[in-house]
């Protein structure tokens, strides 16, 4: 038995009988690849069946705290019905892609029930009219409910349920399974009691820590807020603005949303984005956000409803990273990001957006990424209910996320998945979500909405591929960031040229003060003359006699002193020379900084 944290529990709060919390993916399978050439009904159901053992989120089922005193808890089931729970159904002719499109909508927009596992699962046959789809594949539409997981958790998810390989022998296999036991009332109210006192204990804690994150934000937003002295409203304001989005300015998406939805969907190939950022200073997330500005520019701006300033979007991050568990629920943080939808350049667009979602994650570090979930751990649900809805009516007009899965193909029962949309949830005031989901070099972006909102999603997503188009283009016009490297290069190699030049007459006179030591080192032939003096005085007094040939040699012994005491005058020179090693040094340093500073650029 598993107690749902206050994230999770928010989104079981915020369901009624207009907003349904439920995620969903929809994958397109090419049975071709399947032994035999094709898939059946049962072979899915057994692999549902064996895939459900290795997941325990598929047999967890919610019970709710008497008197709604406490969060609900999982429970794990045993036995499934996986035949209630996985349905087969097939397309009308001609079998296209609005078909696929409007039958998504529908089943989307039906709740889950809540006395059963929280999910559902379509087989959908009757494929043969979409453009890029082989004929005869068939479409699996998964539907799970937002308090079970997240986006990430749900890529790591389908990981799971997939093979690596198109060889699939069916047959359940043997496992062991262990179910909860159903828990009685007087049990849940003992936990309840027991939940609340943790959940006071932790809200103090979270309330302290919020308070010393506030004096650290402090002082570093110091500057923008205290200037000279004086309190700056508008350079705190304009600087805060850098990093927060602003109020959200009122658009179509700014009003409770209808029970009924609109789906559509495309790709995006990678290879073209890899082209923009060869050009580009940005990620794969920048191009995805600005491709869905780009399109809002474009929808709105057909519809004569395009506002001046920046529309703003929710944007959900990953708390956790790499280390999400399939089925550890929710671990995402909210923040509100500016999409600079007035902006019509291209390039502008993505740069200002790159700039933005950096001071976004630069602030939920220093937050902490966990920040979201130990503040809805930490109130009560319908304060945490209010302040999320309180985000959304003033804060965004749409959600926007972007997902990484896997860059490889992947196969159910052996036939292989050749596209994967993501289908989420609109909210009242923020009526259209779009989700990004990249899998084996394609992003796929996929536009859910409400349908009085977007009575035209196959414009809306025409007007998005457009964007996208722009973006390509303009960028490929820009000078590759390769060269603009070597550019740099050169430039700072030419600047060290320039200063080098400019240092040669300092380092002409440094010889010169060698040069006055140079008498001292004229002493070597000073000291060659009295060694001849002395040899000559010796060869005189050899002439003389033969006793004054030992007198001569002390004469010679003298001559030696005399030759011992120049050397220390002519190692000065060398030492004198030595003042050229330190500009040695200089350059090597210089050397040594440009290349630092390559590597940080």
């Amino acid at each position: 038995m598993q107690h749902l944290s206050g994230t999770d529990n928010m989104f079981l709060e915020m369901e009624d009988n207009r907003q349904h919390m439920h995620i969903a993916s929809l994958g397109i399978y090419d049975q071709s690849t399947a032994p035999g050439g094709e898939v059946r009904f049962k072979t899915i159901l057994e692999f549902f069946s064996k895939k459900i053992n290795e997941m325990p989120l598929f047999r967890r089922r919610l019970v709710q705290a008497p008197l709604g005193l406490d969060r609900p808890y999982w429970v794990d089931d045993g036995e499934i019905d996986v035949e209630y729970h996985v349905r087969h159904i097939a397309l009308p002719d001609p079998g296209d892609w609005r078909q696929l499109m409007i039958q998504i909508a529908r089943i989307h927009a039906r709740p889950l029930d809540t006395s059963r596992p929280l999910w559902e699962a379509y087989i959908i046959g009757g494929l043969d009219n979409i453009e890029g789809i082989k004929k005869g594949s068939f479409a699996l539409y998964l539907k799970v409910h937002h308090a079970t997981m997240d986006g990430q958790a749900g890529a790591k998810m389908i990981q799971v349920m997939h093979e690596l390989s198109p060889d699939y022998k069916p047959g359940r296999g043997t496992s062991v399974i262990y179910a909860d036991r159903e828990p009685n009332k007087l049990e849940l109210l003992a936990r309840a009691v027991g939940n609340r006192s943790k959940q006071v204990v932790g809200a103090a804690k979270f309330g302290l820590e919020l308070y010393g994150k506030g004096i650290k934000l402090g002082l570093k937003y110091g500057p923008d807020i205290i200037e000279k002295g004086e309190f700056d409203l508008k350079r705190s304001v304009k600087g805060l603005r850098r990093t927060l989005a602003g109020p959200k300015h009122r658009n179509r998406f700014d009003a409770k949303v209808s029970p009924h939805r609109v789906i559509d969907a495309f790709g995006i190939s990678l290879d073209d984005c890899k082209v923009i950022r060869q050009h580009l200073p940005c990620t794969i997330n920048d191009i995805f956000m600005a491709t869905v500005a780009g399109g809002l520019h474009n929808y709105l701006k057909s519809h004569g409803e395009l506002p001046e300033d920046t529309m703003n979007a929710l944007m959900p991050l990953a708390a956790s990273g790499d280390q999400v568990r399939e089925d550890s629920g929710n671990n995402i943080s909210m923040a509100p990001v500016s999409i600079y939808t007035n902006i019509e350049d291209p390039i502008e667009r993505i740069k200002a957006i790159h700039e933005s979602s950096g001071n976004i994650k630069d602030l939920q570090d220093e937050l902490g990424r966990d920040f979201l979930s130990k503040l809805n751990d930490a109130l009560p649900v319908f304060l945490s209910k209010r302040i999320n809805q309180l985000a959304m009516q003033n804060q965004a007009s749409l959600v926007v996320s972007n997902v990484r899965g896997p860059n490889f193909p992947l196969y159910l029962a052996g036939a292989r998945l050749q596209m994967f949309i993501p289908a989420s949830i609109p909210f009242d005031f923020a009526g259209l979500n779009i989700t990004g989901f990249s899998y084996d070099h394609v992003l796929w972006v996929c536009s859910t909405a409400c349908r009085e909102m977007v009575p035209d999603p196959d414009h809306f997503s025409q007007c998005m591929k457009d964007a996208f188009a722009e973006i390509l283009e303009a960028a490929k016009k820009q000078p590759l960031l390769a060269d603009k490297a070597k550019e740099k290069a050169s430039a700072k190699t030419a600047a060290k040229s320039a200063a080098k030049s400019a240092d040669k007459p300092a380092k002409k006179a440094a010889p010169k003060k060698a040069s006055r030591a140079k008498p001292k080192t004229e002493a070597k032939p000073k000291a060659a003359s009295t060694k001849k003096r002395a040899a000559s005085k010796a060869k005189a007094s050899t002439t003389k006699a033969k006793p004054a040939t030992t007198k001569a040699k002390p004469a010679a012994a003298k001559a030696k002193p005399a030759t011992a005491k120049v050397k220390p005058t002519t190692a000065k020179p060398k030492a004198a020379a030595k003042p050229a090693e330190p500009a040695a040094q200089e350059k090597q340093l210089e050397l040594g900084g440009s290349i630092s500073a390559g590597t940080t650029h």
